[in-house]
């Protein structure tokens, strides 16, 4: 479903009846004549579907997180806020970036739309900017030739689909000064080379056995998920483009299994 494009649609059609009633529809009606229920409720609506339609397209806007790749930064649940002007003004619908404003940095989580299919939004957090040598080599993070630094944290499980536990290694990585938790599972290898795509600027990225290194090309991003090992991101589907950013994810609003939940901000 293209709600933007829905909201948009029923506000061309609410505004359009209140500027007809405005400049015809009511000259022609008698004083005592009450307004048709087909003017009335549009008139009625059409206020709430402006102050929507601008805050979302504009300012920020609400998503829900579907899967645990992003844990455990984000949980399975979480309805997050997303601000949608600090990279930018875009026009709804199509996504065009009309106003410059600031550029995506690394560690920011960003809410995109997905490469292989612009319907889906995805959520991931920014590793690599354009221009940036990204290596990932035996589940270590290196960016331009500079190990990233972690810190074993203790274990982490969490239920994968209701199958059961998985557990893992939680850690704090200093991708910039400050640092994010990421998860990752010994068990299982840093790459599945049997998901990567023939995807755009594929020539970019070499794989070996032990991991892969891309050059981040202009106008696009690197992005992983801080579940590493349970998360499909730029390894397998390629770079972000810059045209299909939304924007940056910044609080938690709500939680209804973990009310403690509610409020934090996204680091």
């Amino acid at each position: 479903m293209n709600f933007p494009l829905i909201l948009l649609t029923l506000l061309i059609i609410t505004g359009v009846i209140c500027l007809l009633d405005y400049f015809l529809w009511r000259k022609k009606r008698n004083k005592d004549e009450s307004e048709p229920w087909w003017i009335e409720y549009p008139k009625s609506f059409f206020p709430i579907i402006l102050i929507v339609f601008i805050l979302r397209s504009f300012i920020v806007e609400p998503f829900k997180i579907p899967s645990g790749s992003m844990l455990p930064t984000l949980l399975i649940g979480d309805f997050i806020l997303v601000n949608k002007y600090t990279y930018g003004i875009r026009l709804p619908v199509i996504n065009k970036k009309v106003w410059d404003v600031n550029d995506p940095e690394r560690g920011d989580v960003l809410v995109f739309r997905y490469p292989e299919d612009p319907s889906i939004d995805y959520i991931k957090r920014i590793v690599g900017i354009p221009g940036d040598v990204v290596t990932y080599h035996n589940k270590q993070l290196i960016i331009n030739g500079e190990i990233i630094k972690m810190e074993y944290e203790g274990d982490y499980k969490y239920v994968e689909s209701g199958l059961g536990y998985i557990y893992s290694d939680r850690y704090s990585e200093y991708l910039t000064g400050e640092s994010h938790s990421i998860l990752i599972n010994q068990d299982v290898k840093g790459i599945q080379f049997a998901n990567v795509r023939d995807f755009k600027f594929r020539e970019n990225c070499k794989y070996q056995r032990s991991g892969f290194t891309c050059e981040v090309p202009p106008g696009n991003y690197f992005t992983l998920g801080d579940n590493r090992d349970s998360s499909s991101d730029s390894r397998y589907w390629g770079f972000v483009s810059e045209e299909n950013i939304v924007g940056k994810a910044f609080m938690i609003w709500w939680n209804f299994s973990d009310f403690g939940r509610i409020g934090l901000s996204i680091k």
